[in-house]
C-alpha cells in the first residue's frame, strides 16, 4: 500500500521519541505507536510538508488535562486493542513528511489505522490548544 497523504486526523503507526528521550540524548523511539496528525503544512518552495503527531498511550496522564482519552467506539473504529488509551496533547513530534519514522503496521503493507472521527478530532485539538496556550506544548523536532 502506498504511503498516506499526511492529513489532519490520520492516525498513523509511529516511532515516536517522547521530549524526555530527546532531551537525554536519544535520536529514535524505542517503539511504534499510533500517533495522530494534528497539523500537516505544506512548503511549496521546497516540495515538502511538515506535520506534527501527537502519541497514543495506555497509560493514564498524571495530569488530566495533558491527554484526551479515546472512547472505545473511536478505538473498534480505528481497529486497536481494547486497553483504555490517551491521545497525549502536552508533547509532539515534529518532522518532514513521511520521514524515517513512518512505520508499516505490524506485518501489513499499511501506515495508517484509519481517522479519527471529525467531533472527537475536534476535541483533540481543542485539547492542544489549551494545553499550549497555558504551558506550551514541547514540540521535539524530528528534522
Amino acid at each position: 500500500m502506498p504511503i498516506p497523504t499526511p492529513e489532519p486526523g490520520l492516525v498513523i503507526s509511529y516511532a515516536y521519541l517522547w521530549h524526555h528521550e530527546h532531551e537525554a540524548g536519544r535520536e529514535e523511539g524505542r517503539k511504534d505507536r499510533p500517533s495522530v496528525i494534528v497539523l500537516a503544512v505544506e512548503r511549496p518552495a521546497n516540495d515538502t510538508t511538515i506535520v506534527v503527531v501527537l502519541p497514543i498511550m495506555h497509560a493514564p496522564p498524571v495530569d488530566p488535562a495533558a491527554a484526551v482519552e479515546i472512547p472505545a467506539t473511536v478505538k473498534r473504529h480505528l481497529r486497536l486493542d481494547d486497553a483504555r488509551s490517551w491521545i497525549v496533547v502536552a508533547e509532539g513530534n515534529e518532522f518532514e513528511w513521511p520521514g524515517y519514522d513512518l512505520r508499516k503496521i505490524g506485518r501489513s503493507d499499511r501506515y495508517e489505522y484509519g481517522f479519527l472521527p471529525p467531533r472527537f478530532f475536534n476535541q483533540v485539538i481543542e485539547a492542544f490548544a489549551a494545553w499550549h496556550r497555558v504551558r506550551k506544548a514541547k514540540l521535539t523536532s524530528r528534522e
